[in-house]
């Protein structure tokens, strides 16, 4: 019996016995909150390369796959993961890179994690292995189950391994900085998007708006001229945002609020830090109000996140039906709300 087989057993035993299951890899998102399962399941041993094809830009690997290991792979073909996921000390796992949604500065311009899957393998809550989508660029037809275990949190099944499309290394990066308040950065990124930049990140703290430019030495250099920008910043910074290693997160005490903007919002706030080319703020605010269009997450230590506004009922009720068809019985991460 393999691993995969193993963890099949426990989720249908576990139903049988009307006990659940908490679903964690490395244990390295506690930010998300605390999981209530009467038993923890893990993915840790669930671990692997199972296929990696370079020429097709696709690589398939179980979920407890760290994302070091697998970085470290793809860069052996100078290849890497376009969502650039959270590693957290390197203890993240690929299915908790996709469980959790959390996509790296890069998001808004090479994709989300949700955008880069093409297939899972999954466990539902019978206890039935079930695989959706391929390992294939074009594979669907239909409705994309797949993607639907992308930021569930595990409530829909146990992810066994994911296949997932991989983008190659830009030939040349250079991380600019610009002296500015935050009126002025949000001012600047408007006026970025609308330029044909090669961009792949942007962060703005503390009046300094970082820039990230990716591709070929030449495309980095005209643009670098085009802008005027002179003064270069840390590259490590987009690891230590990426990470939650950066000196903001640490002043958060544990409580903080992320804020998910539509393109072109304005949002101001001086202690914020704002990334995404102003699409995601972080915020050490828990009562912070979303402006129009906007939503707030706030994560506090022991406790589920909150969201504001709350979902719509319309939405509300097509997650409940999602979560009656895979897992009636609520086996998988009670308490759990996506």
């Amino acid at each position: 019996m393999d691993e995969a087989d193993r963890i099949q057993l426990a989720v249908a035993e576990c139903r049988r016995l009307s006990s659940s299951l908490a679903i964690v890899g490395h244990g390295s998102k506690a930010l998300l909150g605390p999981l209530k399962g009467e038993d923890t399941l893990s993915t840790q041993s669930l671990s692997g390369i199972i296929d990696y094809r370079p020429e097709e830009l696709v690589v398939t690997a179980w979920a407890g796959t760290s994302l070091g290991e697998l970085t470290e792979a793809l860069a052996e073909k100078r290849q890497m993961l376009p969502f650039d996921p959270p590693r957290f000390d390197a203890a993240g796992t690929l299915g908790g890179a996709l469980a959790s949604g959390l996509s790296g500065p890069a998001r808004p311009w090479r994709g989300s994690a949700r955008d880069a899957v093409l297939g899972v393998e999954i466990v539902n809550g019978r206890g039935q292995r079930l695989r959706f989508g391929g390992s294939v660029m074009k594979n669907v037809a239909g409705y994309d189950v797949s993607r639907l275990m992308v930021g569930a949190r595990g409530v829909l099944g146990v992810i066994l391994s994911a296949s997932v499309r991989v983008l190659p290394m830009p030939a040349t990066e250079a991380t600019l900085a610009v002296n500015c308040d935050a009126r002025e950065a949000g001012r600047l990124v408007r006026d970025w998007a609308r330029r044909p930049l090669p961009i792949t990140a942007t962060c703005y703290f503390a009046n300094t708006l970082h820039l990230r430019l990716s591709g070929s030495a030449a495309s980095v250099a005209s643009a670098r001229s085009a802008l005027g920008l002179g003064e270069s910043g840390d590259p490590l910074l987009w690891a230590a945002v990426r990470d939650h290693a950066h000196p903001f997160f640490a002043d958060s005490a544990g409580t903080i609020t992320r804020v998910s903007l539509p393109r072109g919002a304005r949002f101001e706030a001086a202690d914020a830090l704002i990334e995404w080319g102003g699409c995601q703020a972080w915020s050490l605010d828990g009562s912070i109000e979303p402006p129009q269009g906007a939503f707030a997450t706030t994560y506090s230590p022991g406790r589920q996140p909150s969201t504001r506004p709350e979902a719509a009922a319309a939405t509300a009720k097509v997650t409940t039906r999602l979560k009656e068809a895979f897992d009636p019985s609520g086996v998988l991460n009670p308490g759990v709300e996506v």
